[in-house]
């Protein structure tokens, strides 16, 4: 929890943090206080809304992952819809354990950080935007059954090329808008003393700032990209800009959920405030230049998509290393913690190592083969991890228990290892050359050594998988009875 409440005799009522530490000018001996925004009474319906869809994401991409096993299963495939059902569920899979899953946790932590509504016409206008991402994401869904169209495995934001996913993904992005503009409009100040939790919004803040970047960049192509291309040049450039622009909200969101879940350990953060928020700021430069590939290049030119590739790849990650060190110093010094804080350890090293695992990887990619997946995957399930590390973490103050146990200290390591050979796996294959966005025969698996290097990315995936069902029993039965 981020605050309790202390009173001293004849002094004014102040707030006193969970780990201890009392807010005021940090010290040597009173270092900063990296907490998240308490959750307000009148925020608490709308997060646990938030928290509900991320949880039907991950179900649902979950289901859709069993399905990809059917779909590939002699006998049991004559059962399914027609065509190539695998990549078919394939795409829904992504979209809800990325999209969806990620748009849902950041309109938790955004709710968190907004003034309270004035009115009941208020309260219910801050809803729609969740109402509308839940729609498109049911329509993902169903469109894998009733209108697939031909499956397109685009970079970023892979589609089924149909009337009814389309719809359902411009209804996601209305949502995702709506938002955004809700988190610009109605954001709590940061206030004229920057603590460490001051610096935490400004990090939330500028997670939203990215996003807006990001739907200005979907925007700009949309009204750009030719749509004579065939349907993968045609969704491939058009998420292109975008996709890489949302990828600085993602890692800003990440570094925020490592101070706020290292501060929750009982570490103690050894950077003032003011660098963070330096750090914060730095992190979110690099998306500037997005806008700026747009004026400079021509959208569909190798231009255009390298500069957002090297725009990604240096300014998002000049803040990272800083602020990785300043949490394992952090970390170093703990030991023995209460059972309602492993798991958030548990969350936050498993998130280091599988992030920093996937960038050393993304500067060994020559080349276009499975060695980029692997990249992504490890870097994408970072996120995931400090983003699943929160969850718990903000349990209790939404009413909830706190996860703590065997099976809650497990989750991330069951996770985070699974997705380790997973990626291990395709870094082993993709030095023989195997090609990304192919499976089965396509794979053309030559010698003994691609195929244990693709059998080892299969076990870590099925263990991967493990882990995040495993994520939402933990969760469900934290949910199961209210603190």
């Amino acid at each position: 929890m981020n605050t309790l409440t202390s009173v001293d005799s004849g002094q004014a009522r102040r707030p006193a943090y969970a780990s201890g530490t009392v807010p005021g000018p940090a010290t040597a001996s009173r270092p900063a206080a990296y907490t998240l925004p308490a959750v307000a009474a009148g925020q608490r319906g709308l997060a646990r809304a938030w928290l509900w869809l991320a949880l039907a994401a991950l179900v649902g991409s979950g289901l859709f992952s069993v399905l990809l096993v059917l779909a590939r299963t002699p006998g049991i495939n004559a059962w399914l819809p027609a065509g190539d059902f695998f990549r078919v569920a394939l795409v829904v899979h992504v979209d809800l354990s990325v999209l969806v899953w990620f748009v849902a946790i950041a309109g938790l932590l955004w709710s968190l950080n907004l003034r309270s509504a004035r009115s009941r016409a208020g309260a219910a206008l801050a809803r729609l935007p969740l109402l509308l991402c839940a729609a498109g994401a049911a329509g993902m869904a169903l469109a894998a059954f009733v209108d697939p169209g031909q499956p397109v495995m685009a970079n970023y934001i892979p589609m089924l090329d149909s009337t009814t996913f389309r719809a359902a993904v411009g209804v996601f992005g209305v949502g995702a808008l709506l938002l955004v503009l809700q988190g610009l409009v109605r954001a709590a100040p940061i206030g004229p003393a920057l603590d460490g939790a001051g610096a935490l919004r400004f990090g939330l803040h500028a997670s939203v700032v990215a996003t807006a970047v990001a739907l200005l960049a979907f925007a700009w192509s949309l009204a750009l990209v030719p749509t004579s291309l065939p349907p993968k040049a045609y969704y491939e450039i058009l998420f292109w800009g975008g996709g890489h622009a949302l990828q600085f909200t993602w890692t800003l969101l990440m570094l925020v959920a490592w101070l706020a879940l290292a501060q929750a350990c009982g570490g103690r953060i050894p950077l003032s405030p003011r660098i963070v928020l330096l750090l914060f700021a730095l992190a979110l430069a690099g998306v500037f230049g997005t806008p700026l590939a747009y004026l400079m290049h021509d959208v569909s030119s190798v231009e255009h998509r390298d500069m957002h590739t090297w725009g990604m790849r240096f300014g998002g990650g000049l803040a990272i290393a800083p602020l990785a060190l300043a949490v394992l110093l952090a970390l170093a010094p703990l030991r023995q913690l209460a059972a309602e804080r492993r798991p958030l350890r548990a969350a936050l090293l498993a998130s280091m190592l599988l992030f920093v695992a996937g960038g050393v990887i993304g500067l060994t990619i020559s080349g276009s083969n499975v060695k980029i997946p692997a990249h992504y995957h490890g870097c994408i399930v970072g996120v995931t991890l400090a983003l699943m590390g929160l969850v718990f973490h903000l349990l209790p103050q939404l009413g909830y228990r706190a996860p703590s146990g065997r099976l809650a200290v497990l989750q991330p390591w069951l996770y985070g290892v699974g997705q380790l050979l997973h990626i291990v796996g395709l870094v082993w294959s993709g030095g023989y050359g195997v090609q990304r966005k192919v499976a089965g025969a396509e794979q053309v698996l030559r010698s003994t050594g691609e195929v244990a290097g693709m059998g080892l990315m299969g076990l870590g995936g099925l263990l991967a998988i493990c882990g995040g069902l495993l994520f939402v029993v933990v969760v469900a039965r934290a949910m199961r009875r209210h603190s």
